[in-house]
């Protein structure tokens, strides 16, 4: 009987026990469900925040382009850069001839400053010479007088020897004299010559530049609206695409890094290209370099060349 209470009174504290760990769970659950409304209030309630604006622009040019597109693009970009080259060479070889005579002006310039300089050094020397002149005399003068005191034989004999070093160190003085006066004239000759060449140089300089700048102002309207027109055709190739083409049209020695297919061959270095390059080539799906020359190549018919 009683082990029969002690297990009804279990069971009746187990239930108890039930009862309130769900009481608990409801609660928290309803805090839980409160909480949630009130945060989904508050974000109905607070005003939106514009989302940033994203630039969308590529900047390595438009990758939405098709194979054939940017060919087209490159040959365009090709054949605009070849008129300013034609541009370049309308001017012939101006620019440098101008460029030679700047530095020849330069040198010319240096070397007559370089000249003045030595001269004034010459001038200098022979200054030091004369001193050494006058001190000598001055001191030739001295023994002279002292002779006429002498005691001995011994005094005599220094000072005669005084006497005679005194004047060779004239003598040697006006040698030195002579060597720098004759420098001095050849260096002065030299000015003169360099500064009459300087001359006809400057001439020459400012008529070359004279001609360079009538050349230029006479292209210079159509060399800009060709590069205008160059710098918007690169924003649609690619920059990896635009950075071999530029490469190589800096090796190129006739600055073609595009060329069309002529009689079976690469129009950069006239090399054979296999039929089924030619074929590859003619389907525009992919970009074709040639093996030997490393040039891009496109069908004449994607350069307009029937």
């Amino acid at each position: 009987m009683a082990k029969k209470e002690t297990a009804k009174a279990a069971k009746t504290k187990k239930t108890a026990a039930k009862k309130t760990t769900e009481k608990k769970a409801t609660a928290t659950a309803k805090k839980t469900t409160k909480a949630a409304k009130e945060k989904v209030k508050e974000i109905k309630t607070k005003p939106a925040v514009k989302p940033e604006k994203i630039d969308t622009t590529v900047i390595s040019g438009d990758t939405d382009l098709s194979v054939e597109q940017r060919l087209s693009n490159l040959y365009k970009l090709q054949s605009i850069l070849s008129e300013i080259d034609k541009i370049k060479t309308l001017r012939g070889e101006l620019p440098l001839e101008v460029q030679d005579l700047e530095d020849e002006v330069a040198g010319l310039q240096t070397r007559i400053q370089n000249f003045q300089l030595d001269g004034k050094d010459i001038d200098t020397a022979i200054g030091q010479q004369r001193i050494k002149i006058t001190d000598a005399n001055a001191l030739v003068t001295k023994y002279q007088e002292q002779l006429d005191n002498v005691r001995n034989n011994r005094e005599f004999d220094n000072l005669s020897k005084e006497i005679v070093y005194q004047g060779l160190e004239i003598e040697l003085a006006e040698k030195k004299i002579k060597e720098f006066t004759a420098q001095s004239k050849v260096i002065a000759e030299e000015i003169v010559k360099s500064k009459a060449l300087l001359e006809e140089r400057k001439a020459d300089l400012k008529a070359k530049k004279a001609e360079l700048n009538e050349i230029v102002s006479e292209t210079k309207i159509q060399e800009e609206q060709l590069r205008e027109k160059a710098k918007k055709l690169e924003t649609t190739i690619e920059l990896r695409l635009l950075t071999a083409f530029k490469r190589i049209r800096k090796s190129a020695r006739n600055g073609l890094a595009v060329v069309y297919i002529q009689r079976d061959a690469c129009g950069g270095c006239f090399n054979k290209i296999p039929p089924q390059r030619q074929l590859d080539i003619k389907l525009r799906k992919k970009t074709i370099v040639c093996e030997h020359c490393g040039r891009i190549l496109i069908d004449p018919q994607l350069a307009g060349i029937e």
